[in-house]
């Protein structure tokens, strides 16, 4: 059956980015397949928005500079409570030290926050849809600078959790909240870029974190490690309460189209819309904003600054409440075989990610007696590892997928994507083996940073792997959401065990059973490349369902 009627979600057949992509053909106009382009996951059934062509305030239409300057916020709240969450890893040791908690409950600390991190999303996203995003963020900035000026002044378990867990809880619009105001303010075949940019700058921020708070704390204690983060976002507080504009917007319904979507990261288009001659007229696909509202009811006139600066936003205020319809949502996708497996996949990524902090104060302090600036500057082949699986991932990844789809009829399968998971299955156990037998042996101090490198980089092959089939599959954002529910609470209840395995093992006896299970869970994508489709077309009823609903 032709994968344009078949309907499965993640099966769509490569066209032509120039003529399709993210238009809506007038009835005179037949779109041409092209086999052999970038590909454009076409999703079930969902009712589309046009943008509005009279009002400058519709985020699709601000000008460059406006939506750069959305970006510059977006990303700049990325970096403070990325940093935040992050910057503490390279000081575990000066922080057992001075409070007398240790490893085990600073490490358990670091679960619960994720923990937070995952469920809160539960609350901050559906309250940014309703009521507007520009409040979710001041109020998660503000959060997180509390929580960091709190961290200093625990010196018990009960306490260091309770704030590990305020952290996350008010930082968890980072974790999806961002990718939704990138569909805000660009089309589909501009989303690529700004997805991919927000992506590095997440995970820049949480891996050169480290790096920077090891040369604070030899400078000024451990403390202003935290007291920096604190300061940090309250500078980031005040340029979004002058700077960041509310990007809700509710438009006027179409009939129900299929939603022509770009898997993340790919490089589609130039981010110019067609002229008014042209025979395609330009479609949102966000979903952020679909569900509410009438154009008609919009201002027509462009906001002044202090309209722009307002906590909420008049448009937002009235919508029929659905909070508890998308807190459903999310739980309704777990349910899905292949977002159970993305959200596995990224849990145990991130475990792998964690045994490495976890130990990496331990190894470099203790064994081979780092400064703890110089474990800091370690954490360079940590964001050296992420930045070539980032490239990996998203320059070769696409250059994969065109071509295992010409070789598939022109079919591309978001099963496709997978195959770039093979070489983390060799990597992580590799740099496992390298990090626990190297340490216990003491050789050369190289290798533990060659080790730092492979673990990370095997890591976040599989972390961008996983949310990319993910989103090439479903591409709903509660999807994601389900993933990260997945994710964070398995890493949370993982996060438990990794000191006492470390601990009754001792490190080459740890890592080599750590390197033994990386290479059976990495491998564990093999069997959804052959069964995966068939498991994405018994969902397809009910997320037309789903869709029929809202």
């Amino acid at each position: 059956m032709d994968a344009l009627t078949e309907n499965i979600p993640g099966t769509v057949r490569l066209i032509d980015v120039q003529e399709v992509i993210n238009l809506v053909p007038q009835p005179s106009v037949r779109p041409s397949l092209v086999p052999g382009r970038f590909a454009c996951p076409i999703a079930s059934p969902s009712p589309q928005l046009t943008p509005s062509k009279h009002d400058p305030d519709d985020p699709l239409k601000w000008t460059k500079k406006r939506k750069t300057l959305a970006m510059a916020c977006i990303l700049a709240y990325t970096i403070a409570v990325g940093i935040s969450s992050a910057a503490i890893y390279s000081v575990f040791e000066n922080i057992s030290a001075h409070t007398g908690l240790n490893l085990s409950t600073l490490n358990q600390g670091t679960g619960y926050m994720f923990l937070s991190f995952g469920w809160g999303c539960l609350f901050w996203q559906p309250l940014a849809l309703q009521y507007g995003k520009r409040p979710v963020y001041l109020l998660s900035t503000i959060g997180t600078m509390a929580a960091m000026i709190w961290a200093p002044y625990t010196y018990s378990q009960p306490t260091w959790i309770a704030s590990k867990v305020l952290q996350g809880f008010f930082g968890a619009p980072i974790e999806s909240l961002c990718a939704i105001s990138v569909t805000d303010l660009y089309f589909v075949h501009e989303r690529g870029f700004y997805t991919t940019l927000y992506a590095l700058v997440l995970s820049g921020s949480s891996t050169g974190a480290p790096i920077v708070g090891g040369f604070i704390a030899d400078g000024q204690g451990w403390q202003w490690v935290l007291y920096w983060c604190a300061i940090l976002c309250a500078v980031v507080f005040v340029l979004l309460a002058l700077l960041m504009e509310e990007t809700n917007y509710s438009r006027s319904r179409m009939d129900p189209v299929r939603e022509i979507n770009s898997p993340l990261g790919s490089p589609m288009g130039d981010g110019k819309s067609e002229g008014p001659d042209s025979p395609w007229t330009p479609v949102s696909a966000s979903d952020s904003t679909a569900a509410f509202g009438h154009a008609g009811s919009l201002p027509r006139t462009k906001k002044t600054w202090f309209d722009k600066c307002r906590l909420w936003q008049e448009a937002d205020l009235p919508k029929p409440n659905q909070l508890g319809s998308m807190v459903k949502r999310p739980f309704v996708y777990t349910t899905f075989p292949v977002i159970a497996f993305c959200g596995f996949s990224y849990g145990a990524s991130l475990t792998w990610y964690n045994l490495l902090n976890a130990t990496s104060s331990l190894v470099l302090t203790k064994i081979y007696k780092f400064r703890t600036r110089t474990v800091g500057v370690s954490y360079l082949a940590v964001l050296l590892g992420v930045l070539i699986a980032a490239v990996y991932t998203g320059l070769y990844g696409n250059r994969l997928m065109i071509k295992l789809a010409r070789k598939n009829g022109g079919v591309l399968e978001s099963e496709h994507r997978l195959w770039l998971l093979l070489p983390q299955i060799f990597i992580l156990p590799a740099g496992f083996v390298l990090w626990g037998v190297g340490a216990s042996y003491r050789i050369h101090w190289f290798a533990m940073i060659l080790a730092m490198f492979l673990i990370t980089g095997g890591s976040a092959i599989a972390v961008q792997e996983s949310i990319n089939y993910c989103i090439s599959s479903y591409s709903g954002h509660e999807a994601v959401v389900a993933v990260i529910l997945i994710r964070n609470t398995m890493f949370f209840a993982v996060s438990y065990g990794l000191t006492p395995w470390v601990t009754h093992l001792g490190l080459r006896n740890a890592f080599i059973s750590a390197a033994v299970v990386a290479m059976c869970q990495g491998s564990s994508f093999l069997p959804i490349i052959r069964y995966g489709k068939r498991l994405r077309r018994r969902t397809a009823p009910r997320l037309l369902n789903m869709s029929e609903r809202d």
